[in-house]
């Protein structure tokens, strides 16, 4: 039997936790004749001074134990955080008791925010790691030793496995599944809670895209306000360079220092980011949609598709489409 343990925080999303548990209760009752005993022991602890952790839905869950109580010097097969919570206090808690626990888990996991958790607690120095879309950028500038990878549902980097927001948990516990008692359980699991042992179209996590107006004043503001509007136009950076009187050596250099990204790859992101509000809004062909926001062809609209969200165009909009579209 394999130990599992699952830290769960105060005012978190609930069915992380929730779910991650049945999974694996899921792994329990299945093919379950002749074994002496369950193939999971799972229990939920939480760092708050009782035991009832609350969500941010308003709906509860009642832990097995509270952190404090717990020996982080036993033997564990699993610790899992599904979280970093919205007390710092509470993430130093968990920070603290995890340096000493580690040593002694087969298995670190980490849920969403949870990665910075594990960050912070100098388990991801050197190591290739993921984390909600909405937090790699600060991930990787406060953990610089940290591989941060954009993307991907989650990874493993030897005991240390890491996954992106939310559901994509649920993606990882079968990995877990798997990589515990075969690849036959875990299909059996996710079939039978209607689920894909690894889902299509490609491991990634999509994060928003903007399309608003930038708030930078200047001349480098007001340029990418005009780029949104004229996708379809040239917007070499030799253009652009000339539009805001820079050479182009400079208009690179204080374009990169104002915003952070080159000027080729916010073109890609913007044409990118208008390509996919289209596929997800309007009926428009692809051939439309190409020359609409500046790719020219669906050749160059796939590649980027492909590069950056490693699927194509007609596979997100067969997952994001409006039900009512344009």
């Amino acid at each position: 039997m394999k130990t599992f343990l699952i830290i769960v925080p105060d005012g978190g999303v609930l069915f992380e936790a929730a779910g991650i548990a049945d999974i694996l209760m899921q792994a329990n009752r299945l093919q379950a004749e002749g074994l002496s005993q369950p193939r999971y022991q799972i229990r939920l602890a939480t760092t708050q001074p009782h035991q009832v952790i609350h969500g941010q839905s308003g709906l509860n869950l009642l832990a097995d134990h509270r952190l404090h109580e717990l020996d982080p010097y036993e033997p564990r097969d699993t610790i899992m955080i599904t979280g970093r919570g919205s007390d710092e206090l509470e993430g130093t808690a968990v920070v603290d008791w995890l340096k000493l626990a580690a040593p002694h888990a087969q298995r670190i996991v980490s849920i969403c925010g949870g990665a910075m958790l594990l960050a912070q607690a100098g388990l991801l120095n050197g190591r290739r790691a993921t984390t909600h879309w909405h937090l790699l950028e600060k991930m990787q500038s406060t953990y610089p030793h940290v591989k941060v990878e954009s993307g991907p549902l989650y990874l493993q980097d030897g005991p240390i496995w890491t996954s992106g927001g939310v559901s994509s948990g649920f993606d990882l516990t079968l990995a877990l599944v798997e990589e515990d008692y075969g690849f036959t359980l875990a299909r059996d699991v996710a079939q039978d809670l209607v689920m894909y042992l690894r889902r299509p179209g490609g491991q990634m996590q999509f994060s928003r895209y903007h399309l608003q107006q930038s708030d930078i004043s200047g001349p480098i503001g007001q340029l990418q306000n005009w780029l949104l509007e004229n996708l379809s136009a040239d917007l070499s950076v030799e253009k652009l360079a000339d539009r805001v009187a820079m050479s182009p050596r400079n208009f690179t250099r204080v374009f990169s220092k104002e915003t952070g990204i080159t000027p080729a790859r916010y073109v890609e992101e913007a044409r990118l980011a208008a390509a996919r509000h289209c596929l997800e809004q309007t009926r428009e062909t692809l051939e439309q949609i190409a020359s609409k926001v500046g790719f020219g062809n669906t050749i160059t609209l796939r590649r980027a598709f492909e590069r950056q969200l490693h699927l194509t165009p007609g596979e997100y909009r067969e997952r994001f489409h409006c039900r009512k579209m344009a």
